[in-house]
C-alpha cells in the first residue's frame, strides 16, 4: 500500500575492486529538501526502534550496512492515506532511499546481527518536534 508523500527510490551501488561505493545523496537530487543533520543509528539483531514521528521534519533514510525492515503508518488525519501502512526491506542488495514526510509514524527492525540506518533530517532535530511511542495502531514495540 502506498502512503501519500512517501518515496522509495533506487540507489546506486558502484562496484570497485577495493570495496563498493554506495551513493546516498546529492544536492542535485530533485527530492533534496535541505540539510539539518545526519545521524547513523546502529540496531542489533531482531531489535526494533520506534515508533518515531516528526511533526515538521522529513527523513531521508537508507541502510548502508545490514538488512532493515521499515514499517510506516500514515498519521495525517486529513490525508487520503490516513492509517495506511507500508513495509519495506532495505539492504545493500535492495539499496533504496526511503523519504518519509512529516507526520508519518515509523519503526525499523534489524534482520542481521548489526545493521546501520543512515538518516538525513532536513532541519535540526528537536525534542519538541518529535514524538515517540511504544504502541501505534495496536502494534506494540517490545524492546
Amino acid at each position: 500500500m502506498k502512503i501519500s508523500g512517501v518515496k522509495i527510490l533506487d540507489l546506486k551501488v558502484i562496484k570497485t575492486p577495493k570495496g563498493d561505493i554506495l551513493k546516498y545523496l546529492s544536492k542535485k537530487n530533485k527530492f533534496f529538501r535541505g540539510f539539518g543533520e545526519i545521524y547513523f543509528s546502529e540496531i542489533k539483531n531482531k531489535r526494533t526502534k520506534g515508533w518515531n514521528y516528526h511533526k515538521k521534519n522529513s527523513c531521508t533514510i537508507s541502510v548502508p550496512f545490514g538488512r532493515v525492515k521499515f514499517h510506516l503508518i500514515d498519521g495525517r488525519k486529513k490525508s487520503k492515506t490516513f492509517n495506511k501502512e507500508l513495509k519495506i526491506l532495505i539492504s545493500k542488495k535492495n539499496f533504496k532511499l526511503l523519504i518519509i514526510p512529516p507526520r508519518i509514524w515509523f519503526s525499523f527492525k534489524s534482520l542481521d546481527k548489526i545493521s546501520v540506518v543512515a538518516n538525513l533530517l532536513n532541519k535540526i532535530h528537536s525534542k519538541n518536534e518529535t514524538k515517540k511511542s511504544n504502541i501505534i495502531k495496536n502494534i506494540k514495540i517490545k524492546n
